[in-house]
């Protein structure tokens, strides 16, 4: 019985003492908007600047 009473005293006391550390959800939410849109109008430069990098590299390995 001793062994059930000491799990059940440390999970009253970890719940007790839990954090929420989940982070900063629209802080996150922003880092991803404001990385899919600089990844978008780099790909509206250099878009043919990039396909042609990429062809000539696959041209090279066959």
């Amino acid at each position: 019985m001793e062994p059930l009473l000491l799990a059940l005293l440390r999970l009253q006391h970890d719940l007790r003492t839990r954090r929420d550390d989940r982070g900063d959800v629209p802080g996150w939410v922003m880092i991803v908007v404001m990385s899919a849109g600089l990844c978008a109008m780099l790909l509206g430069v250099a878009k043919t600047q990039l396909h042609d990098m990429l062809t000539n590299a696959l041209d090279q390995v066959k």
